[in-house]
């Protein structure tokens, strides 16, 4: 598969801490005085799909066409918004395995509604952009593969929205492996952005049998990458990434396997984070910046430290 390495004379994307401009400073200050309202950001889910590597994790990454008006050129996690045909939650009796509804809702942060299709898309959307299904004929079973041309019709008309993901389930008798999915992280898009999103990020495990498919017609090419590497890319200028695809490769790098990882969501609750203008840190110069989650922050400075010994 195409490594999603950015163009030349793409623009390399600032990583954390960005110096902000004095611009984007004044306007954020105008939404934080009530002088201008913020757009009212789109629910959405992604999934970090990880696999082993020999050097621990590795991650599934697309690169988004350029053309896309949010993120474009960016490497990014399967992921999108929720349809409202996600909020079905009359799955069927047997078809739900893993954490209820009302267990989602409360790592989620939110109403039990909302954890069901936040849910819904999380799976869906990773089935639409790899080609990978979190979702077998049994409680304890995942489907093996999903690439005869009778799944590939099926996910162009989930991706199409011709078709609807409870719908697509019900028909081929599947039960939703909520289990498979953990619980990572939430990021709120600042208030001054015109697009905002509401996202929750989840991991998975790449279900054995499955494999990536680059069948995303969002996407302009897709890898598998050790989340490590991307973050050595993303610094090298090589590959764009939004903050907080950049901070998730980071603290994915910090663990040794998918195991370890998975073990850490299984405690994990999401807390919606909306990065807010703050000083840049000492030693990093004057201005400001954008806020970040506190667990991030030691994480960066090890980083910098690292790469000032090398």
């Amino acid at each position: 598969m195409a490594s999603p390495q950015q163009p030349a004379g793409h623009p390399r994307i600032p990583l954390p801490p960005v110096p902000l401009p004095d611009e984007v400073v004044a306007l954020a200050a105008e939404f934080d005085d009530g002088r201008r309202s913020p757009a009212v950001p789109r629910n959405a889910a992604t999934v970090v799909l990880l696999r082993d590597g020999d050097t621990g994790p590795e991650a599934y990454y697309l690169r988004r066409q350029r053309s896309m008006d949010f993120a474009g050129g960016m490497a990014v996690f399967p992921g999108g918004g929720v349809d409202a045909r996600d909020f079905d939650a009359d799955l069927g009796e047997g078809a739900w395995a893993g954490p209820a509804p009302s267990e989602w809702a409360e790592v989620l942060g939110v109403e039990e509604d909302l954890a069901v299709a936040l849910v819904c898309a999380a799976v869906r959307e990773t089935f639409e952009e790899s080609g990978v299904l979190l979702a077998g004929p049994s409680v304890d079973a995942v489907v093996d593969d999903t690439t005869s041309d009778d799944w590939e019709h099926d996910r162009a008309a989930l991706e199409s929205r011709d078709l609807a993901f409870t719908d697509f389930l019900a028909r081929r008798s599947l039960v939703l492996r909520t289990d498979l999915l953990g619980v990572w992280d939430a990021w709120l898009t600042p208030a001054f952005e015109p697009k905002r999103y509401a996202t929750w990020f989840f991991v998975a495990r790449l279900p054995e049998g499955q494999r990536t498919r680059d069948v995303s017609t969002e996407s302009s090419s897709v890898t598998w990458l050790p989340a490590g590497g991307a973050v050595d890319q993303a610094e090298a200028g090589e590959l764009a990434m939004m903050p907080p695809t950049y901070l998730t490769s980071l603290e994915v790098s910090g663990f040794g396997d998918v195991d370890a990882l998975l073990a850490e969501a299984r405690g994990r609750s999401a807390s919606m984070h909306c990065p807010s203008v703050e000083p840049l840190s000492e030693g990093l110069g004057e201005g400001w910046t954008l806020s970040m989650p506190a667990r991030h922050r030691p994480l960066l400075t090890a980083r910098r430290e690292e790469r000032g010994r090398a």
